[in-house]
């Protein structure tokens, strides 16, 4: 995992996200105006024996962009450490920034498009250059069972990352919704709607809802052989 984490971070790949992502950290949003901005690729945190994987889409332009770390700084995380911490997958219900102790316990944390991209909405080739990072982080985590897609794009992700590490993908292709749920080789996909603000200020996704995606989480990592 250092050796991805350093990888990750070096990365160059997409033009566009390099430059998007290192203006932002240049020109600031007035409430952050005083904080130094991380404002390059950000890597996947957590534990690397984790039994579960937790997949987002991107780094927020202010958020991960900001802080160093995913879900970390912005309102989606505001609103998932907390649910984290009391399905036991973190040690406290805050992240600040990169480095604050936070710990994610049986969790590893994750992208699938490490840059920031504009309007979060990554280029199909965006993601493409991104995708070896995340085979490379699943293939890592000798302990996976369970992979938590927040999102359509996350578990269309995760579908081709099992694809490409040899797994059988039923066909028809299994669809995201909400508490959607498939076996897959050695691996649980579980569906959760993502925590933006699109969704949690909306109603759309509840604090109960994601509580019970994370008791369906570890009750499948505890249940899978290891």
């Amino acid at each position: 995992m250092a050796a991805i984490e350093a990888d990750v971070i070096e990365c160059r790949r997409c033009p566009r996200l390099v430059e998007w992502r290192e203006r932002v950290a240049r020109e600031k949003v007035a409430r952050f105006r005083d904080q130094d901005y991380w404002g390059r690729a950000v890597p996947g945190f957590g534990d690397p024996e984790a039994r579960i994987l937790l997949l987002g889409l991107a780094p927020a332009a202010n958020g991960g962009n900001r802080t160093g770390r995913v879900f970390t700084g912005d309102a989606s995380g505001d609103f998932l450490w907390p649910a984290l911490h009391a399905a036991g997958l973190a040690n406290r219900s805050t992240s600040e920034r990169r480095g604050d102790g936070l710990e994610a316990i049986d969790l590893w944390v994750t992208a699938p498009v490490k840059s920031a991209p504009p309007d979060n909405k990554p280029l199909p080739s965006e993601r493409d250059n991104c995708f070896p990072y995340l085979v490379r982080e699943v293939a890592a985590l000798d302990r996976l069972r369970v992979v938590v897609a927040l999102g359509g794009f996350a578990w269309a992700s995760a579908l081709r990352t099992f694809a490409a590490l040899g797994a059988e993908i039923p066909r028809p292709q299994p669809r995201f919704g909400h508490g959607a749920e498939v076996r897959i080789d050695r691996w649980t996909l579980l569906g959760s709607y993502h925590v933006s603000q699109q969704n949690t200020f909306t109603g759309r996704l509840t604090r109960e809802m994601l509580d019970a995606i994370f008791r369906r989480a570890t009750a499948l990592a505890g249940d899978q052989p290891g």
